[in-house]
C-alpha cells in the first residue's frame, strides 16, 4: 500500500511539474518582446514624435513590442512595407494612391491619420503679395513634376480665376523653404506648414501663406499617414492592435505637452537638437493638429477620404479608377 501511495506521490508531483513549467513558458512566451520596424516618410520629425514618445516613455514596452524606426528607399516607405520587410510605415493619402490604383495593387493598407487635416499649402515671400492662387501667374513655381501635385495647383489656380499656364514651372530641389524664398531661388512653393512656417516665424521671415483645405475641402486629405502590410494584419492582429494603442498614447501624450515631447524627440533624434528652436515651434504648432477636430486620434474619416479618391478618379489621375473605401481601415484603433 506504501509502494503504491509512493508512486501516486511522485506522478502527483511530476505532473504538477510540467504544468508549472509550461505555465512559465507561457508566460516567457506572452511576455517576450516583438520587434516590428516603421519605416518613416523623411528624415525623422515632428509627425513622427508620438511614436518616439512611445518608445522613450515605455508605452511600446507595456505591449511587449521593441519598435525599430528606419529612413525610407528612394522608391518610398510603401514598397518596403509591401515587401513585408517592414510591418508599418509613413506615407500619405495622395502619393498612397498610386500604390493600390493599379491591376497589381501593393499589399499595403492605410490604419491611421497622424495628422487629422491637410497643413500643407502655398509659401511666398510677403513682399510679392502673393495672397491667393491666381496671384501666383507671372511667378516662379516651384515644381516636383508630380501629377497630383501639378493637377491641385491647376484647380485651385483656376478656381481662382486665374490661368494656370501662366505660372512659370521651374524644378523642386530646395531642402530649405524660407532659404530659397529669401535668396530669390523661387517665388512660391507648396510647404507643410508645421515645418516650413514655423522656421519662417522663427527666422523672422515675412512669408505670406494660404492652405490648400481652405481653398477646396477635397484637398482636406489625409498627410501623413501610418500603413501596415496586409499580411501582417492579418495574422497579427493584436499585435497591430496593441502597436496602434501604444502610439495612440505617444500621440495624445505629445498633444498635450508639447515642449515635453519634442524634448523627448530631440533626445532620440540627437541631430535635431542643431535647430532646437524650430523643433519646439513646429511641435507647438503640430500639437494642437494631431487631433483637431476629432474625439480620437487617427480617426479617418471615410467622406474626406472617399472625397479626394473621387477626385482622383474624375481628372484621371489614377490608372485604375479608386473604389470607395479603398485602402483604409479604423479598426485597428483604439475602441
Amino acid at each position: 500500500m506504501r509502494t503504491i501511495t509512493h508512486k501516486w506521490l511522485i506522478l502527483l508531483f511530476s505532473l504538477s511539474l510540467i504544468v508549472m513549467l509550461s505555465g512559465c513558458q507561457s508566460k516567457q512566451s506572452k511576455s517576450k518582446n516583438r520587434t516590428v520596424t516603421v519605416v518613416l516618410d523623411w528624415t525623422p520629425n515632428t509627425n513622427h514624435t508620438g511614436m518616439y514618445v512611445a518608445k522613450q516613455k515605455g508605452y511600446y514596452k507595456k505591449y511587449h513590442l521593441n519598435v525599430k524606426f528606419m529612413q525610407p528607399p528612394k522608391d518610398g516607405a510603401e514598397q518596403l512595407v509591401a515587401s513585408g520587410k517592414a510591418e508599418f510605415g509613413v506615407s500619405a493619402q495622395d502619393t498612397f494612391a498610386g500604390a493600390i490604383a493599379r491591376k497589381d495593387p501593393l499589399p499595403i493598407t492605410t490604419i491611421a491619420g497622424i495628422i487629422q487635416h491637410n497643413t500643407s499649402g502655398i509659401m511666398s515671400r510677403k513682399a510679392d503679395g502673393i495672397t491667393s492662387p491666381k496671384k501666383m501667374m507671372g511667378k516662379r513655381y516651384s515644381t516636383w513634376d508630380l501629377p497630383i501635385e501639378q493637377a491641385t495647383i491647376k484647380q485651385v489656380v483656376n478656381d481662382d480665376h486665374g490661368n494656370y499656364k501662366k505660372l512659370k514651372l521651374i524644378p523642386n530641389n530646395i531642402t530649405d523653404e524660407v532659404a530659397a524664398l529669401k535668396s530669390k531661388q523661387t517665388d512660391d512653393i507648396w510647404v507643410f506648414y508645421g515645418w516650413a512656417g514655423q522656421n519662417a516665424k522663427v527666422k523672422n521671415f515675412p512669408i505670406n501663406y494660404f492652405s490648400f483645405r481652405s481653398l477646396n475641402k477635397v484637398f482636406d486629405y489625409y498627410t501623413p499617414t501610418l500603413i501596415g502590410n496586409n499580411s501582417f494584419l492579418k495574422n497579427n492582429p493584436q499585435v497591430a492592435k496593441d502597436f496602434m494603442k501604444a502610439t495612440t498614447k505617444g500621440y495624445d501624450y505629445a498633444s498635450n505637452h508639447p515642449h515635453q515631447s519634442a524634448d523627448i524627440l530631440m533626445d532620440q533624434v540627437p541631430e535635431l537638437k542643431s535647430n532646437r528652436k524650430l523643433v519646439y515651434a513646429s511641435q507647438t504648432y503640430l500639437s494642437k493638429q494631431y487631433a483637431l477636430g476629432s474625439k480620437q486620434w487617427g480617426k479617418i474619416s471615410a467622406t474626406r477620404w472617399n472625397g479626394f479618391y473621387t477626385w482622383l478618379n474624375k481628372n484621371n489621375l489614377v490608372s485604375v479608377k479608386l473604389k470607395k473605401d479603398q485602402g483604409f481601415t479604423n479598426k485597428y484603433l483604439p475602441k
